[in-house]
């Protein structure tokens, strides 16, 4: 490539930049002034991605002054082209290269052939490549599944995959706890997203949730969600705040307390909703609590629905059916009846499990064909005479790879302090609760047993876990003050970023708590399995938290 002060170039590195002209020669380098843009740019000449704009007879051109010239014959002078037309008059121009206007591009592929402007073979095969490994990524059946920075559990990859190519999925995630339901509803949203099934979401989490469902979802999905509390609506200028963010993080307790955002939420349109919690919705067959029936209403104008709770045995029957209820009102519509078909549950499941055996099956119900695959079968018997596919349930029994706990119990002497009269139960389990002050902390042998373990399993990780606040604050203080134990307390009074900087504090591995003291809400969702060990101080008169512990 020869250069000369005057030509004209093309960058075809970058369009954009319009027609160049040669304005400095200095050794191996070459400088162009591109004037569509104001830009000048130096290369290198022996590799520069640059392409001499040649026109040739036939051609129309554009001058600086916007002439349009129809070239008639194209000649060379000292390096620099000189064409000869004639414009719109019909009358004979003369134009050097110089004068041509720099905004030009060469869109057309016939454009860029015929001026040379195209690339070399091994680029080209490259871009087609390319474009052959996106389609087989659109293809993928795991599109929207392999990006999660998560460990992969058959029992989540299968949920996930199953929902989460639904158009509009309506589910609930039952799943027993610690088995994963928040990552199985982030890998749902995330497939939904990427496919293009979903892109405006709101999920409504318990107060104590919120930074834990933010870090997580960009965390493990790269999922950017927008926090909605109190402040960011007050700060808001915009008539309906909940319509600026696509993906949006907020809590239930909001639009209990503040009719206008509800109101607002419920104006905006939204693709999938996820509820986590969902258990605690008040719902009984004579009356529906104001978050159940706010619930119900973003139930009904939105396509997806996503309900995160505890399993049936855990809620019971009626608070199960409201539940189903609000993912599918037309077929959950009366709890008699539900109960009624609910009693027919065992004989279907052992009519599944004889045609999974294969065994041989006298009558399958009316609507079924005898002569489909067993699989089949199976499938049309819990879609007509179950829930359906609207539930998923996962039980510890059910799904393997889970670490086994070990049980350590320590009997220790009961002190004659506690030696009065227990009439009830909560008296028997809790009895330091009648005192006033940490009095009970001397003589409880609970306590004294308590820092001799944490002395002796030294740094590992500890999490204690007691039935009230004020027994985790005093014992906290005690562990913290009088044994110079390193320790957290993380209970329900603290606000929500307390409790983070409490986990947060607890989970550095070097300078950070070795024990985490809290109440009944440290097990409620959050995530401590990074913990070595956990102690029960206590005994909670559920059985059903003693499971979630």
């Amino acid at each position: 490539m020869e250069y000369s002060i005057g030509q004209r170039w093309v960058s075809h590195a970058d369009a954009q930049l319009g027609l160049g002209i040669v304005v400095d020669l200095e050794g191996r380098r070459v400088t162009l002034a591109f004037p569509a843009v104001g830009e000048e740019r130096t290369y290198a000449i022996d590799n520069a991605p640059l392409t001499r704009l040649r026109f040739k007879a036939g051609d129309n051109i554009s001058t600086v002054n916007s002439v349009e010239v129809s070239v008639t014959e194209v000649r060379e002078h000292q390096g620099l082209l000189i064409y000869v037309g004639k414009d719109h008059h019909d009358e004979e121009v003369v134009v050097s290269e110089l004068e041509l206007d720099a905004f030009v591009q060469l869109t057309t592929p016939q454009q860029r052939l015929l001026n040379g402007h195209f690339d070399k073979h091994s680029e080209f095969a490259l871009r087609v490549a390319t474009l052959k490994h996106a389609d087989a990524l659109q293809r993928s059946t795991v599109r929207g599944l392999i990006g999660s920075r998560t460990s992969l559990l058959p029992h989540q990859i299968y949920i996930a995959n199953e929902v989460g190519q639904r158009h509009a999925p309506r589910v609930m995630l039952a799943d027993e706890v610690g088995l994963g339901k928040t990552i199985e509803a982030g890998m749902i949203i995330q497939q939904q997203m990427l496919t293009g099934r979903a892109s405006r979401i709101l999920v409504l989490v318990p107060p104590s949730l919120l930074h834990q469902w933010l870090v997580e979802m960009l965390r493990r999905f790269n999922l950017h969600f927008s926090l909605f509390d109190q402040d960011r609506l007050e700060q808001s200028n915009s008539d309906n705040p909940f319509e600026s963010e696509q993906l949006v993080l907020s809590s239930l307790d909001l639009f209990l307390s503040r009719p206008e955002a509800k109101a607002q939420a419920l104006a905006a349109t939204w693709d999938l909703v996820a509820i986590d919690e969902a258990h605690h919705l008040h719902w009984s067959p004579q009356e529906s609590g104001d978050d159940y029936r706010f619930v119900e209403a973003l139930a009904q104008q939105t396509a997806g629905l996503l309900l995160l709770t505890a399993t049936p045995e855990q809620i019971g029957q009626e608070s199960h059916f409201a539940r189903l209820r609000l993912l599918d009102p037309s077929r959950f519509h009366d709890l008699e009846s539900f109960q009624e078909e609910e009693k027919q549950y065992r004989k279907w499941s052992e009519l599944a499990d004889a045609i999974e055996a294969g065994e041989t099956v006298d009558e399958l119900p009316a609507g079924i064909d005898p002569n489909a695959p067993a699989a089949t079968v199976i499938e049309q018997i819990l879609d007509r005479h179950g829930t359906g596919r609207v539930l998923f349930r996962n039980t510890r029994a059910a799904v393997a790879g889970f670490p086994q706990r070990v049980l350590h119990h320590y009997p220790l002497p009961e002190p004659e302090q506690y030696r009065f009269a227990q009439l009830e139960l909560k008296e028997k389990l809790y009895p330091e609760l009648p005192y006033l002050d940490d009095s009970w902390l001397s003589f409880d042998p609970r306590v004294a047993w308590l820092e001799q373990t944490l002395k002796a399993l030294r740094p590992a990780k500890v999490l204690v876990i007691c039935a009230h606040a004020a027994t985790a604050v005093a014992l906290e203080h005690h562990l913290h003050l009088r044994s110079g134990i390193r320790s957290s307390a993380f209970y329900e009074d603290l606000s929500i970023i307390e409790r983070d900087r409490a986990a947060a504090y607890f989970a550095d591995e070097v300078n950070g708590a070795q024990t985490l003291v809290c109440s009944e809400i440290g097990s409620e969702g959050r995530n401590f399995q990074f913990a070595h060990h956990l102690i029960l101080f206590d005994l909670p008169l559920n059985p059903d938290l003693l499971e979630q512990r």
